[in-house]
């Protein structure tokens, strides 16, 4: 079996779990193919069988890779999605971060993770992604995202006006600093943030939510996932942001833009006693009251 570990910046105090990690996988004789930036960092603090093996780029991802470890938190997932892509490499994500909706497996449970890989007790949900079609080429050859795609002001210019429809039919307006459409996975994220409501992953939906809207009776909404989201973009500024997950892109507001589902899905792997009902209690700390 090889894995693939791909992390982007430890602390120091966490050398120590990526060494368990190791010698998990090197006593159930896994060769392990580490992201070269960050076998670099490690290099001088971690003791590396001889099986190690490194990968720079999704292009060095094959098919005899049986799953990817993202070590860090969901940011560091949401960055898999970029070296994973259509290949259907399946994803489990250990938490060295802080809250950890997607990378929900701690990492005081390494021996459990390595196991249940060994054994395949493992359950893969297929997570939907959200594509982006422009009228210029934006964010290179991977325009998709495992969160959501938003439409944001600059720092310094006013509210943006986005007009918004669905598959051709005006759905709204938005005066406000931004919109989100989210996936259901991304419903956690940042639309959470901005009052938008909770999804199952398995839903089949969009949440379109906006950003500090200028109306408050505006709301956000949720829409099935096989329709076509396109924007128009109004504003004192010429540009404003789009973002898919955590990249950034400046755009011209005269760009042509819409989102769609995804033609493929990213295999988020879980722990068997691991679900999304847990999580949310866990991450959000639901059925807990201080008086009690």
């Amino acid at each position: 079996m090889k894995v693939a570990i791909y992390s982007r910046v430890i602390d120091d105090d966490q050398y120590s779990k990526v060494q368990q990690l190791l010698d998990e996988l090197d006593k159930e004789n896994i060769h392990p193919v580490i992201y070269k930036p960050f076998y670099e960092m490690i290099q001088s603090s971690v003791r590396f069988s001889e099986k190690t093996t490194l990968f720079n780029d999704s292009g060095d991802l094959t098919d005899a890779i049986d799953f990817l470890i993202s070590l860090g938190g969901d940011g560091t997932l949401l960055d898999t999605v970029t070296l994973v892509r259509d290949k259907n490499i399946p994803v489990l994500g250990i938490n060295f971060g802080r809250l950890g909706f997607l990378a929900s497996i701690g990492s005081k449970e390494l021996h459990i993770a390595v196991q249940s890989l060994v054994k395949r007790t493992i359950l893969i949900d297929k997570r939907s992604l959200i594509h982006l079609d422009a009228s210029k080429p934006l964010f290179g050859d991977v325009p998709y995202g495992l969160n959501e795609f938003a439409i944001h002001k600059t720092d310094t210019s006013p509210m943006i006006k986005i007009h918004t429809y669905l598959n051709g039919e005006f759905l709204n307006t938005y005066w406000a600093d931004g919109v989100i459409v989210a996936t259901p996975t991304g419903s956690t994220g940042y639309s959470l943030s901005c009052n938008g409501p909770v999804v199952f992953p398995e839903s089949s939906s969009f949440v379109i939510t906006p950003v500090a809207p200028h109306n408050l009776n505006v709301r956000p909404i949720i829409v099935p996932d096989d329709n076509i989201i396109s924007f128009e973009i109004e504003g004192r500024t010429d540009h404003f942001i789009c973002a898919l997950d955590s990249r950034k892109e400046l755009v011209d507001k005269k760009v042509q833009l819409a989102v769609r589902n995804e033609s493929f899905t990213l295999s988020l792997v879980r722990l068997n006693e691991n679900n999304f009902l847990q999580t949310l209690r866990n991450k959000l700390s639901w059925g807990l009251d201080t008086r009690n």
